[in-house]
């Protein structure tokens, strides 16, 4: 009882005690302050012992002043600047949004939009007279180009990157158990396969960064026969590859050692006692034919698992350089995953989060439309991860390309997390990102994971409604057309002129022009540098 959440309450157990013991020695004039404390005393002991709350079992008592003052949120928020009204109001209407998916509970409103459809950047599907329903919202998609031995069959829909050491035991016993009662996959993160991501046998997409977590010899290169013994476990249905992510591009992570526990540190094939970083660049490979030879041995090693990249875009010419190195070898990746800028769960610099890496959507359309310019897309699944909290948010990013969309946000909102920016610190009020084992405790499996799984199951189930609406079935047949965007002029513009289309093999024949043509020519597969 000496940490600080508990001195509230620590205090009320003390004061029950000490008027307890003195209505028993002094009279009865002690009995008023006695019954008077009582009911704090079971709330708090309530809050302790229930389930449904993490803040409650962290923060007994004081906890309750923060659902007050949430309930009273939206009528402060007519009070904000107009300045201000842009972050947290949002932030705390996509919590919303995601909290009554995961809790089941209705999402509908009244009067209309909250949005500005007339401010630049709003937008929006267009309908059809003809609406369709849609009876099963199980969209799948098939992951596994001509080289793989092993598709497999991926939700459009699936938790990314949560690597064990960045999130609690509990949280990820969440994430996965609650993956394997939706029926769709787990992102590892570059954190390695822990015994919590085994646990409740949920699909897992092993993701391999530049640490080469549970496949690094001693020195901390990639060790094949550790990759092949991990690889082999049924339950690891895809490998990626990261090369960088949205939320630190071209920036290694970093776990601090004081959350460098001994299952971490074995999970990872790391020493204790100093903090975890992962280099921010690749020594298995150096160029993009190295690349390309890389993920056909991993190929090779795991027994023809889908193996693919996550990226974010960076250098238009770098991405072009992979693409020139696939053709030069023949050798695709099963999928690629584009990771916007705006994504990213984890602690990183506030300058490159903000203002380094190309936004979701910027990215996704480019490595699409590169794909098809240079002949290779049928072969490659395309991924999108970053900020995919809402069905619009999955429709707009299928319109534009994507196969199928990653986050962590959502899933992360879906267990209870507030958005409290401590998860550098190791106090996390939720316990999601945190290693105190008296703070996870918070996070009960069995409750939020059943939340992780209606979180899935409601937002594909909205997803259906607004294909539905649109006369479509399922979501590869959203195209850019579908897309209106309200240019900053107050013109509308179709997602195809928005963001541009490319011609299939156009870049193989020189029919492709602009900035995509340029950057091509400048693309080479020896190298990660461009000509000249």
């Amino acid at each position: 009882m000496t940490n600080s959440r508990f001195l509230v309450f620590g205090g009320i157990v003390l004061a029950v005690i000490v008027c307890g013991v003195l209505s028993l020695v002094r009279g009865p004039d002690w009995y008023r302050p006695f019954v008077l404390l009582l009911p704090f005393l079971a709330l708090g002991l309530h809050d302790l012992l229930q389930r449904r709350h993490a803040i409650l079992r962290n923060y007994p008592i004081i906890g309750h002043f923060r659902f007050i003052l949430e309930s009273v949120r939206p009528e402060i928020r007519q009070y904000f600047i107009e300045g201000e009204r842009d972050a947290l109001p949002f932030a705390h209407d996509q919590r919303a949004l995601v909290y009554k998916r995961a809790k089941d509970c209705n999402d509908s409103q009244p009067f209309g939009t909250v949005l500005d459809v007339a401010e630049p950047g709003y937008s929006w599907l267009s309908h059809s007279i003809r609406p369709v329903t849609i009876a099963d919202p199980d969209f799948r998609v098939t992951v596994g180009g001509p080289d793989c031995s092993q598709p497999y069959s991926l939700s459009v829909y699936n938790i990314s990157g949560t690597s064990f050491g960045s999130v609690s035991a509990n949280a990820i016993l969440a994430f996965n158990l609650g993956a394997r009662l939706g029926g769709f996959a787990h992102d590892t993160g570059e954190g390695s396969i822990s015994p919590y991501h085994r646990r409740h046998g949920g699909d897992l997409i092993w993701q391999i960064a530049s640490g080469y977590f549970g496949c690094r010899t001693a020195e901390g290169e990639f060790d094949p026969d550790r990759f092949r013994e991990q690889a082999a476990d049924p339950q690891v249905k895809m490998i990626e590859v990261k090369l960088s992510q949205g939320a630190k591009p071209g920036h290694g992570g970093v776990l601090p050692k004081a959350k460098v526990t001994a299952e971490i540190a074995a999970t990872r094939g790391i020493a204790m006692g100093q903090d975890c970083v992962s280099p921010a660049g690749h020594s298995a490979f150096s160029t993009p034919l190295e690349l390309m030879d890389f993920i056909r041995t991993l190929r090779t090693l795991s027994g023809g698992k889908p193996i693919g990249l996550k990226l974010a875009v960076g250098h238009r010419s770098e991405v072009l350089a992979i693409i020139k190195a696939m053709l030069e070898t023949g050798v695709t990746p099963d999928f690629i995953v584009v990771d916007g800028s705006e994504g990213g769960t984890g602690a990183a610099p506030q300058e490159l989060s903000d203002h380094v890496g190309m936004p979701l959507l910027d990215g996704l359309t480019f490595v699409h439309n590169a794909l098809i310019g240079a002949g290779v897309r049928e072969r490659i699944r395309l991924g999108a991860s970053g900020k995919l909290l809402s069905a619009f948010d999955l429709s707009r990013a299928f319109a534009l390309g994507a196969d199928y969309a990653m986050a962590a946000r959502g899933f992360m909102f879906a267990v209870g997390c507030i958005q409290a920016r401590t998860c550098h610190t190791n106090r996390c009020p939720t316990g999601i990102a945190t290693q105190d084992p008296v703070r996870q405790r918070a996070l009960d499996v069995a409750s939020k994971s059943r939340r992780v799984a209606n979180f899935h199951r409601n937002t594909l189930e909205a997803l259906a409604g607004l294909l539905g609406s649109a006369g479509l079935s399922r979501p590869a047949e959203l195209k850019p057309g579908h897309l209106h965007i309200r240019h900053r002029n107050g013109q509308t513009l179709s997602g195809a002129a928005f963001y541009g289309t490319t011609a299939p093999g156009a870049l193989l024949t020189d029919e492709a022009d602009g900035e995509l043509a340029h950057d091509w020519a400048e693309a080479r597969a020896a190298s990660f540098a461009p000509v000249g």
